[in-house]
């Protein structure tokens, strides 16, 4: 079959120890300009809006902001790695923009899971707040809540004004905010059909999967992710000699990473999506092993496709570095995920392997600082 070809042609990417090497520098000096200048302020910025999100006065809005930030502030920590790629002058604008963008996103998530009387036109509604950040010209002036009847009180606009105030600084913005919105569009669109009637969510990812190498299946989990892409836009847009064409090849990199990162979610939260109702990518694929070799044909694709595409090296070590996330939670070893997860591991290898050790060790260490203290007492026993 075409895919099966495609992933044998593509295997000596993995073997090519040059790209390797680069790769490894590049894990090395995203990590130093990492942990020197993007964490403190990644975690200042989202400080800041867990003070805000605190100030949200309709009670249900509030809890849902704080809830967000809470579980899934560590998807602005890993999309603020990409800032690590600005030159110092424009990183603090690039990480605020994205810090912004990545928690408007997952708050939208929230908003659109909610019930309303018309949910396909309330979650457009409110998307629309995402759609403005990424268009300078826009303002943020619009009422996103009009189909839901409810108010954060400026949260989503600060959100996005803070997202624009950010692009404005960076010199290739209006290069390519185009390609930018074209992602954010994907992106909304996939989020909005899938939450509100999942078989509109397939007829359109039939329709826009022609002429993408992607099935109809990968596309729209692809497209579902495409925030990724939009991150990445954000820290080439730093790049004053970046072009339109270097903007589409990442975006082709990061649409299909974004596969991966969705249906490697669902694989390993397969168990507690199916309990509280929420869509599992995964149904869509007869077996385990259907995905797993659907995936080995993405990740060859995806890094393919990053050998041509600016700072490709640090691209890479991307894709690894999201597989060795997802198939490090405990349970990437079920009975359901493990076809999957060992078959991703064996296709980055050895890409893979060093990333994985750290990421098992950060679970491991995570795991033992969430167990409870015992109290001692005086007299020093338990």
């Amino acid at each position: 079959m075409a895919g099966e070809t495609y992933v044998d042609a593509q295997t000596r990417i993995f073997a090519d120890r040059w790209l390797l090497a680069q790769a490894g520098v590049a894990l090395v000096l995203a990590n130093a300009r990492y942990w020197t200048t993007v964490a403190p302020l990644t975690r200042s910025e989202l400080e800041r809006w867990r003070a805000r999100a605190g100030r949200i006065e309709d009670p249900e809005l509030r809890a849902l902001a704080l809830q967000k930030l809470s579980d899934e502030g560590f998807a602005a920590e890993v999309a603020a790695t990409l800032a690590t790629l600005a030159p110092r002058q424009h990183r603090v604008a690039a990480v605020r923009a994205i810090v912004a963008l990545e928690v408007m996103f997952d708050y939208l998530d929230g908003l659109t899971e909610r019930p309303a009387p018309d949910p396909l036109a309330n979650g457009r509604q409110l998307f629309k707040a995402l759609s403005d950040a990424l268009d300078p010209g826009a303002g943020h002036t619009d009422d996103y809540y009009r189909h839901n009847g409810s108010d954060d009180g400026g949260y989503l606009r600060e959100l996005g004004n803070v997202v624009s105030q950010g692009l404005g600084r960076l010199p290739s913005t209006v290069l390519l905010a185009p390609t930018m919105r074209q992602a954010g569009a994907r992106c909304s669109e996939a989020e909005v059909l899938t939450h509100a009637y999942s078989s509109l969510a397939e007829g359109w990812a039939i329709r826009m999967a022609v002429g993408s190498r992607l099935e109809w299946r990968e596309y729209l989990a692809g497209a579902a992710s495409s925030i990724l892409s939009v991150h990445a836009l954000i820290a080439l847009a730093c790049d004053r000699h970046a072009t339109v064409e270097d903007a589409a090849a990442l975006d082709e990199v990061y649409l299909a990473l974004g596969v991966l990162s969705t249906m490697l979610d669902s694989v390993v939260d397969f168990e507690e999506d199916e309990a509280n109702g929420t869509i599992a990518y995964i149904a869509h694929y007869e077996s385990a092993s259907e995905l797993g070799r659907r995936l080995a044909n993405v990740i060859h694709r995806a890094a393919a496709e990053a050998r041509g595409a600016p700072s490709g090296a640090h691209h890479l070590m991307t894709i690894a570095g999201i597989a060795a996330y997802f198939t490090s939670a405990p349970t990437a070893m079920s009975e359901l995920a493990l076809p999957v997860t060992s078959r991703v591991q064996r296709e980055l290898r050895p890409l893979i392997t060093p990333t994985l050790a750290v990421m098992r060790v950060w679970r491991a260490v995570k795991r033992i600082r969430a167990r409870p203290r015992v109290a001692v007492g005086v007299s020093g026993t338990a």
